[in-house]
Parts: structure tokens; sequence; C-alpha cells
């Protein structure tokens, strides 16, 4: 036999060499330049709204200016040094604190049940939703008229109701040790409707087959269920509730200034209406922004506060 000729191999292919032109180099810069162009309106609408009024309320606490005047006077830190000694700052505050004390839990846990109550109904949900929301969509300085003729000592519908089943109504809004809880029960009646809102959301959001899964595991009952289920599931939309509440508690301005103009006495006086009052009657621009400078740090102190606590008990889906 003749011997066979050796198979030649052909060569292997040379691989492609990755491409290190301008196409893979111009691309992530176009990226970049598309993201910075997207972001530049939100950006400089944040300096321009939020930014850069703050940092000018701050370099304002720092000087005695006031409203109309053409020059001012830098003064570090004497109008937070007068804040300290000031007996109608620390009331201010207390009263704040207090109010927010009340209005945060008591509507949160009410707009909680509100929820659950609609939630589980079969009737009437789109009336109730409404009906308890339309606080939220009126307008506060025209409710608070209207609180002030209802909590009227004399002609007032609520202490009306209360002569009728013998009661001596009390004077709502003119008793030093009352008026802050009247406010915070009016503040309260504003806050449900929204706060039911979320918590109507934060429900619907829950799937029904873990209901289902539930009941197999033996929760038969709806406070079983809604301990081992609905309430971890409500963990983040509660803590947004919690911290919104928060914020608009802080924030109460119409009622006071509508109902009681900080009285009597100073026992309804909050910062928002110091603040107002020391800048817009006194025209004291710099020490009402050495309140503002206060108010913003107690909203920040106290929204990171109830993030930290809270946030670790969150059980995210």
């Amino acid at each position: 036999m003749a011997d066979r000729a050796p198979a030649i191999s052909a060569p292997p292919a040379k691989q492609a060499a990755p491409r290190t032109g301008p196409s893979r180099t111009k691309a992530p810069l176009r990226d970049r330049l598309t993201g910075i162009a997207l972001a530049t309106p939100a950006t400089a609408l944040m300096l321009a709204l939020l930014i850069g009024p703050t940092l000018a309320v701050g370099f304002l606490s720092l000087t005695d200016w006031g409203f109309g005047a053409r020059s001012f006077a830098f003064i570090g830190l004497d109008n937070y040094a007068e804040m300290t000694g000031d007996p109608v700052f620390r009331r201010s505050l207390i009263n704040t604190l207090v109010y927010v004390g009340v209005v945060m839990p008591v509507s949160v846990a009410l707009a909680l049940g509100v929820a659950l109550l609609i939630q589980g109904g079969r009737f009437g949900r789109t009336f109730f939703r409404t009906a308890y929301f339309l606080p939220v969509a009126s307008t506060l300085v025209a409710m608070a008229t209207v609180w002030q003729f209802m909590l009227h000592p004399n002609l007032g519908l609520v202490n009306e109701m209360l002569r009728l089943v013998g009661l001596a109504g009390p004077s709502w809004l003119t008793d030093r040790g009352l008026v802050l809880f009247t406010l915070a029960g009016i503040g309260i009646w504003e806050t449900i409707g929204y706060n039911m809102i979320l918590f109507l959301a934060g429900l619907m959001a829950i799937p029904g087959h873990l209901y289902e899964a539930a009941e197999v595991d033996g929760a038969h009952r709806p406070l079983d269920k809604f301990l081992t289920l609905t309430w971890p599931m409500l963990g983040p939309t509660t803590l947004f509730v919690i911290v919104i509440t928060a914020i608009r508690s802080f924030r109460v301005f119409e009622s006071v200034a509508v109902l009681t103009q900080g009285g009597p006495g100073n026992a309804s006086q909050v910062l928002l209406f110091t603040m107002y009052r020391e800048s817009f009657v006194y025209f004291r621009a710099g020490y009402g922004a050495a309140l503002t400078i206060v108010f913003l740090a107690f909203i920040l102190i106290l929204t990171l506060i109830q993030i930290r606590v809270i946030d670790r008990r969150v059980h995210y889906a």
C-alpha cells in the first residue's frame, strides 16, 4: 500500500481583535452627557427653590436685617443666643412638641383603623373614602373658620350638643389648659383622610394569596391575620405615614393663625406662628431666619430618628 500523505490541518482562524475605536469610547461619553443634560433642569430647580433659599436664610440668621432696611450688620450667633433666653420661643417649642406628640400617633392609628374598615367593607367604599378625604381637599383657612363657629362657647354646635345631654361645654379656644388639645383635635381631623389614602394603597398592594396561605397556617381570625401578615407588610407604608405626619404636624399654622393667634397667653403659640410673627409682624427678619433654621433642624432630627428607629423593624417585601 502506498503511504498516505499526512493530512494538513488548516491554521487556526485569527480571532477578531476587540474594537477600541471611537465607537466604544464615544458611547460612555455620550451617555454621561445625556445624563447630565437630563439632570440639569431638576438640579437647577433644586438649587433655585430649595438649596439656594435655605443658604440665604442661614446667612440672614447671622444678621440683624429687618424687612425694608437698606443695610444690615453681621452679628454672628446673637440671634441664636437671644433665642435661648426668649420665653416665647421656649413656649412655642414645647407647644409644638406636645402638638406633634398628640396628633402624630392618634391620627396614624385612626387612619389605619378607618382604612381597614373601608378595605374590609362591601358597600360604600367610594363614599367613605371621599368623606374622610374631604378635609384634605378643603382649604384649611376656610375649615378653620368653620371650626371657629362650631367651637363658640355660646353659639357653637359642639357646646349645644353637649347641653342636650346635660353637660356644660367649655371654652374650647380660650381656656389655656384646653386650647392646645383643641387645636390638636382639629389637626387629627385634618390628617386622618390623607393617612387613610396612604394606608389603603398599602393594603391593596398586599397579594391576596398571602391571606390564603395564612389561613392554611392557622390564622383564621382577623386579628391573627392582621398581626402576622397585614401589619408586617404595611411596614414601609407605616414608616412613610409616620414621617409625613410628623412633618405636617410640625408645620401647623393655619388653625393657630385663624382661631387663636397664639393665645390665650401664648398657650397655643407654635414655632411656625412665632416665625411668622417675628418676621412679618415685628419685621425682625434676621431673628425670624434663626427661628426657621432651628425649625428645619428639629424636623431633620425628628425624621432621622424616626427612620433609624422604625426602619429596623420594617419588613420590605
